[in-house]
């Protein structure tokens, strides 16, 4: 008989369709004094999978990331016990301070994969032209998710 663990587990493209719907995510990183610094952020996965998300540059949290690139992340939602689901994953981090990457990061973080026409897209880029200017790009590549469906049980616990 499979365990509780087994059952509630989301395969690779449940984990896929649930990040892709979700806006939060919180950035667990290392602070040089060993507590966890957790900060929420709005995200995007890109194609291939990595995290993606843009913040000041000299936030805590980049910081703690440039010390120490590894983070946990965490998506969760559900008010319900029995809809509770959510996605922990465990990263490795890069800083990226290329204004281009940065931009392109906003467009996608900001449209959540809608398709823009021309003149959305150029309407957007003109809004976070400022935002970007003290930005940073954080690419978290992941490494392990642990994943769970409460829905999955049926209403047995």
């Amino acid at each position: 008989m499979p365990s509780r663990r087994d059952l509630i587990q989301m395969s690779a493209p449940e984990i896929d369709q649930y990040l892709r719907v979700q806006r939060t995510i919180m950035i667990v990183s290392n602070q040089k004094d060993g507590y966890p610094h957790p900060m929420p952020m709005w995200f995007y996965v890109t194609p291939g999978g990595v995290v993606q998300c843009a913040t000041y540059a000299k936030s805590q949290k980049v910081k703690n990331l440039e010390a120490d690139p590894r983070a946990s992340l965490l998506v969760e939602s559900g008010e319900l016990y029995s809809e509770v689901k959510g996605v922990l994953i465990y990263a490795r981090t890069t800083i990226t301070a290329a204004p281009e990457a940065i931009m392109d990061a906003l467009v996608d973080i900001n449209a959540r994969g809608k398709p823009l026409s021309e003149e959305e897209e150029t309407a957007l880029r003109q809004r976070l032209v400022k935002i970007a200017q003290k930005r940073v790009l954080l690419e978290f590549h992941p490494e392990r998710y642990v994943s769970w469906d409460h829905a999955k049980l049926d209403g047995t616990y």
